[in-house]
């Protein structure tokens, strides 16, 4: 304070030399402008001196900030031992239950966990040991034979790392058995045949987490009730965490589980959706990308990028959460990755704010559920931001990416590619047949989206603004003769070019095509690319 005191008495100072500056013209007047100019150095001088002291008492008061801060979270924290101390008994009693002998190692019991966390991992680390003892550790005779130690080893774990609390349970029993999973799976029809027999070891162990599910060949005290790994899932969900099985047929499994230090404190990434601030746990962020146009592609009207070889669909950020489009820039597209571990998606952001620490603050509770908010938080300037809830927004976006009005990210056209290109429909449920006839008409220039069916073809169709249509005729849902006619009902699309290509080649079915409104009808049997590409050069003219 004294230091800007001091700024401010030579600030008066030097007013008082600059009236006598601008009063009648004397002959003294160097003297008062030599005074001036010392003056002005000494102020600088003082005011130098002043930010010096500001800036150290600044550094003094976050100092100070972020020793409170931390007493406060520390005065929350427990350690992990505490909450642990009834799980030796709980696997050596189970294990007597069983028949086995199993022992219960607890490493990193001095690690910190808040309280409210510690609290609730009781159940879910409970289901978890009884878990490993009953499924994954081995009678005596089988351990022996295996040429493992006659007494079974589990291993419960605690620790710090990159900003998170990691709990881990390790066993050395028999594992999981893939094949087991994915008959149990086929038992129970929770995946078509021809993608379960394609499901790698990973995605089968996901199966494990869903309710009611469970290998056990009978029900006992301790099995088959399916009652387990979805507890343990509810809870790490319930407190914005993650959880992860691995295992090693033989060898044993690994339980892990990602969760944040405290509850009423993330670090979180801040993103502009819509002129908005917005907030997302670090934790649930799988990646932040900012992709080049020429790497944001398209299928099946939906826009993708290629992660580590993973095909993962990308939208607006802005379209699950209702709000208004912002104009997005032209250059790289910026997207946040994130998963329910089940399905990855990115969301496309205006702009990062960069990381920060939010102290969270609950939603009233009258508000109820808001979809796809978890809470919020106020920046260091009071400007409220909304932490979103990354579960919901998997969900939300699921749900988007399979309606057919979903606005596509693209990549921006630049300054020189001001000409409208012609753009095309291809409906056809084949796949095969779908992919050839978009290539085709793609590399002759056309923009060509994809519809699945007659009904997705339809409501493509009026949803969007395209030039021809080329649809197939047998279909499930909707047949290709059916939506030519309902085109054809709609005044707007009355005069939509529609091209048929199909199997059927009666001429029965080609007056029948033609009656119902379409302007070609071309069949596969005699087909080939320059009779497609004539016609609809025919009816719209080159791209």
């Amino acid at each position: 304070m004294r230091e800007f005191l001091s700024v401010k008495a030579a600030l008066a100072r030097m007013s008082g030399l600059l009236e006598n500056l601008s009063g009648p013209q004397t002959g003294e007047r160097t003297v008062p402008a030599a005074t001036l100019v010392r003056e002005v150095e000494e102020s600088r001088a003082a005011f130098v001196h002043a930010l010096d002291a500001l800036e150290r008492h600044t550094l003094r008061t976050e100092e100070i900030a972020d020793r409170l801060y931390g007493e406060a979270v520390a005065a929350r924290m427990r350690p992990f031992g505490e909450g642990a101390r009834g799980f030796p008994r709980l696997v050596r009693d189970t294990g007597r239950e069983l028949g086995r002998e199993i022992s219960l190692e607890l490493r990193g019991e001095e690690t910190r966990v808040d309280r409210d966390i510690l609290a609730l991992l009781e159940a879910p680390l409970t289901h978890a040991l009884r878990n490993a003892c009953d499924h994954g550790i081995e009678p005596a005779e089988e351990r022996i034979a295996a040429g493992k130690p006659r007494a079974g080893r589990i291993v419960l774990s605690a620790e710090h790392r990159a900003g998170a609390l990691f709990v881990t349970v390790v066993d050395d029993g028999r594992g999981l058995d893939p094949e087991r999973i994915r008959a149990r799976v086929a038992d129970r029809g929770l995946a078509p045949p021809s993608l379960l027999a394609e499901m790698k070891p990973a995605e089968l162990f996901e199966f494990l987490f869903l309710p009611g599910f469970s290998t056990a060949a009978a029900v006992t005290q301790l099995s088959g009730r399916g009652v387990g790994l979805d507890v343990v899932q509810s809870m790490v969900r319930e407190v914005g965490g993650r959880v992860s099985l691995t295992s090693t047929a033989g060898a044993g499994m690994t339980l892990s589980m990602q969760l944040p230090l405290t509850l009423s404190v993330v670090r979180a990434l801040l993103f502009r959706v819509s002129g908005e601030a917005f907030a997302l746990p670090l934790s649930r962020i799988e990646r932040v990308l900012e992709v080049p146009a020429q790497e944001l592609q398209t299928a099946e009207g939906h826009a993708f990028i290629d992660v580590d070889g993973q095909a993962v669909g990308v939208l607006f950020a802005r379209q699950p959460l209702g709000l208004p489009p912002s104009g997005e820039p032209t250059g790289a597209t910026k997207v946040v990755v994130i998963s329910d571990r089940l399905d990855t998606f990115g969301l496309a952001v205006d702009g990062f704010l960069g990381e920060r620490q939010l102290v969270l603050r609950p939603l009233d509770p009258r508000l109820g559920k808001v979809p796809d908010v978890a809470a919020a938080a106020l920046l260091p300037d009071g400007t409220p931001v909304l932490v979103l809830d990354a579960e919901d927004l998997v969900r939300s976006i699921h749900a988007l990416l399979s309606r057919t009005d979903v606005e596509s990210v693209r990549p921006k056209a630049g300054a020189g590619t001001a000409r409208k290109v012609k753009r095309l429909l291809v409906v056809d449920d084949s796949i095969t047949v779908r992919e050839v006839e978009r290539r085709l008409l793609a590399s002759h220039g056309y923009e060509v989206d994809v519809a699945v069916d007659g009904m997705d073809g339809f409501n493509r169709v009026r949803t969007g603004r395209y030039d021809l249509v080329v649809t197939d005729v047998d279909m499930p849902r909707m047949n290709g003769i059916e939506m030519v006619t309902r085109i054809r009902a709609e005044a707007a699309l009355a005069r939509m070019p529609i091209v048929i290509v199909s199997y059927k080649d009666r001429e029965e079915d080609r007056l029948q095509g033609l009656a119902a409104g379409a302007s070609y009808y071309l069949t596969k049997g005699s087909f080939d690319d320059r009779t497609l590409l004539t016609a609809v050069a025919d009816l719209i003219g080159e791209p």
